[in-house]
Formats: structure tokens, C-alpha cells, sequence
């Protein structure tokens, strides 16, 4: 073990090696042109790393609330496949054809590549970078677990705000001619939500707010005067898009006018009183909309109340598509 510290000492003093860096013996036991990361323990420090980690941390386990699994520690416990499994089965609703408990290492790598297969699967259309692998992952490689974490609440738009732009300073470890080598690489875990949303959102709504805002007001006034014709039958009128669904309420009564059905009134706040509320109005207004049919729309309902005008053009501009004919 003296050797293998001497060893560490020699690579942080050697020439490659910008800044001292402590490592952990286990760290030094590389073979020849191998190489392993780890994050710098100052990056580990800073608030918006520790922010990231604790709203992916709450995230899974507000997921995982029914399956009673608490994740405390994102490496020790996401190393294994297990939690993955449920979370990505509890996210998807889809069962993974895996084993439920495994204890040896070949056992906890077969599950992880099963659950990350599942996961490439889901977002190589979005052509989202894979920043992970089962090696990483099951070598509870931090940086790889948050790259995956990330990508998947983007993926199925978690009702979480990231931290913007967290970026951490991680130690790259070589062994080359039996010296151990390191040396610094910055890593960017977060950009802008609109960025990494953009990912999965790129539609001709993002094309009419970039480049045609004159065609805007246009889809604008058609919307308008769809959900009036239906909404009049109540006595209600609409005159801003932008405002006037976010509390959910327009939502739910025009689903039932247009599906046909009278929405029993304790099933929604007719009077929402403050954030929570309107997001069960939005949420309840989203299950009706599937139960009719359409598909779970990509917008999240906080992102309706939260006056988000694309998020409830595309609601809006769905239910038209597939109502458009009703009289």
C-alpha cells in the first residue's frame, strides 16, 4: 500500500500534473493506460453541485415514493441497476424483462446493461449524447450517474428546476509507463433548461417564435376562436391564450364539451387557490385528454401555469387537430 501512496505522490508531482490532488488508494490500482475520473472534492463543495444532486436525489425518491425505496447516496445506491430499474419502469410504465434482485457483480452489470439499453433506446432520437456506460455507472462513477440522471428528468420532464450551468472540475488518472498521470478536465452537467429541453422540444412551435411571429398571432386567433366555440356554450370567452389557462380550469370544462361529459366538480378546484392547485387542475385536465385519446402532451402542467405560452399553444393546438370538426 506504501508503494501504491508513493506511487500517487510521484504522478501528482510529475510534469502532466497541473494542481496537487489527493488520491484514494484504490485510485492508483491501474493498469498500464488505464485510466479512471473522479470529481475534484472543491467542485463537490460548490452550492449549485450540491443543489443538482439533492433535486435529482428528492426527484427519484417523490418517483419512488410507492415502491418505498429511499436513495440517500446517488453512487452507492444507483451502482447496482436496481433503482434505475424502478425508476426508469415507474417513469415509462414498462416492465424490464431483468432480474429482481442481484447480488454478484456479473449478476448487477447484466441489469445495468438491460436498464441502459432501455434508456439509449429512449433517447437516441432526440439524439441526446450518451455520457455513461454500464462500467461507469457500476464503477459509481458520479459524474456518468449525473449525466444519466439529467438526461432522463429532461426526458420525461420531471417537475424539477436543475440548476443552470453546473459545471465541475474532474481528475483524469493514467497510467502510463507505470507512472500515474492527472490532470484536469472542466465537466458541464447543466446547461440552460431551454437548451437541454430543447433536445426533446424542437417542434413548429420553436420555428413560429423564432422566425414567424407574424404566423403566430395568426394560430393564435384560429385557437382562440376553436376553444370559444365551445367554450360560449357556457358563457365563457377566451381572449388570452396566455393567461387565462393557467389555472386549469378552461382546460377541464373544454375537455368535457368536447368529449361530451359533465366533469363532476369535486374532481377539480373550479376556484384554484394558489400553485398547487392549478397544477392538479392542469394535471387532471392532461388524464382527460389521454382518456379521450390524445397522447400525454409534452408540456408539463407547471409550465402551463406558469403563464409558459408555447407549453399551452401545444396543448391547445392538439386538442384542435382532433376536435376541429365538432360543432
Amino acid at each position: 500500500m506504501t508503494d501504491l501512496q508513493e506511487e500517487g505522490k510521484n504522478a501528482i508531482n510529475a510534469p502532466m500534473s497541473p494542481t496537487p490532488i489527493d488520491l484514494h488508494p484504490e485510485d492508483t490500482l491501474l493498469e498500464e493506460n488505464e485510466e479512471r475520473t473522479m470529481i475534484d472534492p472543491n467542485s463537490k463543495e460548490e452550492t449549485k453541485f450540491k443543489e443538482l444532486v439533492k433535486v435529482l436525489i428528492d426527484w427519484i425518491n417523490e418517483v419512488l415514493v410507492e415502491e418505498r425505496i429511499i436513495v440517500k447516496n446517488l453512487e452507492e445506491d444507483l451502482y447496482d441497476g436496481q433503482v434505475l430499474q424502478k425508476l426508469l419502469e415507474t417513469l415509462g410504465s414498462r416492465k424490464l424483462n431483468v432480474a429482481e434482485v442481484t447480488q454478484s457483480e456479473i449478476g448487477q452489470k447484466q441489469k445495468l446493461q438491460t436498464v441502459l439499453e432501455a434508456v439509449q433506446e429512449l433517447l437516441r432520437p432526440q439524439g441526446w449524447a450518451i455520457r455513461w456506460n454500464v462500467d461507469s455507472v457500476h464503477g459509481k462513477n458520479l459524474v456518468a450517474i449525473l449525466h444519466l440522471l439529467v438526461a432522463l428528468a429532461m426526458h420525461f420532464r420531471a417537475p424539477i428546476r436543475l440548476p443552470e450551468h453546473v459545471c465541475v472540475q474532474v481528475v483524469v488518472v493514467k497510467k502510463r509507463e507505470g507512472l500515474l498521470q492527472t490532470a484536469h478536465v472542466t465537466e458541464e452537467l447543466t446547461t440552460t433548461t431551454e437548451m437541454m429541453m430543447g433536445k426533446f422540444e424542437r417542434d413548429a412551435f420553436d420555428t413560429l417564435f423564432d422566425h414567424a411571429p407574424d404566423k403566430l398571432s395568426v394560430v393564435k386567433k384560429s385557437l382562440i376562436t376553436f376553444v370559444n366555440k365551445h367554450l360560449n356554450k357556457l358563457n365563457l370567452e377566451v381572449t388570452e391564450l396566455e393567461t387565462q389557462f393557467a389555472d386549469g380550469v378552461y382546460l377541464v370544462l373544454l375537455m368535457g364539451l368536447l368529449e361530451g361529459y359533465f366533469v363532476p366538480l369535486h374532481n377539480f378546484y373550479l376556484t384554484p387557490e394558489g400553485f398547487e392547485q392549478k397544477v392538479h387542475n392542469v394535471a387532471f385536465s392532461f388524464e382527460l385528454m389521454q382518456d379521450g385519446g390524445l397522447k400525454k402532451p409534452k408540456a408539463r402542467p407547471e409550465d402551463i401555469v406558469n403563464l409558459d405560452l408555447k407549453s399551452t399553444l401545444r396543448v391547445l393546438y392538439n386538442l384542435f387537430t382532433k376536435y376541429k370538426h365538432l360543432d
